[in-house]
């Protein structure tokens, strides 16, 4: 007995580090800006940055801002994405148009929605193969855009699919050749490349969408959760000395929380990068 009791005292540490979550160490940059709103890296672990405004500003890896784009007609973005290979998109549902920008943040493109018969787009992403999907708030469907050609190739009626009249949709996002619906208040509803329903993950709350490695991440109070896509377990990774942090997005080699004003930059940590 006396061995027994011997070997629980020696392996309570053990477990008990087992069971507390990791740290994101110290910041590798932070960035101050007034009216901060949303933020995305690019393929180069850049950071793009908008206040409430529309402007967009360009900041380096270790966080140095090296340019800055201020459209002539202001306007809150609800949509940033810097992830693609080549262009950067932005979105405003205010303005009823989106905007294609280099990675200088010189603009190519700049269209509003009223030609395509799309009446009231809240929510908007970029897609392969020269499509932009559309959330029509008017009709409730779901709809993609050829932007060349300025045309819908589908719609999709989500009130009948979802059986649902109150689709409070804050965000849609493509990953993988899949599409990701965030309607905070039920939960996120996952779409194949022809807007077809594959799934609905019944997580709630999630700010902003962050899709790494078959994982959703989000910020839980003080706690940076995920859910396996594969499996839907859902797991604490950190613990956040931040109680103000709001949401994260991660790039290659980077990852940024986001709270009131700020952006804190840290390197990937490897307990990250080894999610399965």
């Amino acid at each position: 007995m006396r061995s027994l009791g011997l070997l629980i005292y020696l392996l309570l540490p053990l477990v008990a580090s087992a069971q507390v979550p990791s740290k994101l160490g110290t910041p590798l940059a932070e960035i101050s800006l007034e009216n901060l709103d949303l933020i995305s890296f690019d393929t180069k672990d850049q950071l793009f940055a908008s206040n409430t405004s529309g402007d967009i500003y360009l900041y380096s890896q270790e966080g140095k801002q090296l340019n800055l784009f201020s459209p002539a007609r202001q306007g809150r973005l609800n949509q940033l994405e810097a992830g693609w290979t080549v262009n950067i998109f932005s979105f405003s549902a205010d303005l009823q148009e989106y905007r294609i920008l280099d990675r200088f943040l010189n603009p190519l493109a700049e269209k509003g929605f009223s030609l395509a018969e799309i009446n009231l787009a809240k929510a908007a992403t970029l897609g392969n193969n020269n499509v932009i999907w559309v959330w029509d708030e008017s009709d409730l469907n779901l709809k993609s855009l050829d932007y060349l050609r300025n045309l819908i190739i589908q719609s999709q009626p989500l009130n009948l699919i979802l059986e649902s009249e109150d689709l409070n949709v804050s965000e849609i996002r493509e990953f993988k050749n899949r599409l990701f619906m965030n309607v905070p208040d039920t939960g996120i509803f996952i779409f194949d490349n022809q807007g077809n329903l594959m799934r609905k993950v019944a997580v709630t709350g999630i700010n902003k969408l962050c899709y790494y490695k078959e994982h959703l991440l989000w910020i839980e109070g003080e706690n940076l959760m995920a859910i396996s896509l594969s499996s839907n377990e859902i797991v604490t990774l950190a613990q956040l000395d931040n109680s103000e942090a709001s949401y994260i997005q991660i790039g290659q080699e980077r990852l940024a929380i986001v709270s009131k004003d700020k952006v804190s930059m840290y390197i990937t940590p490897d307990w990250l990068k080894s999610l399965k």
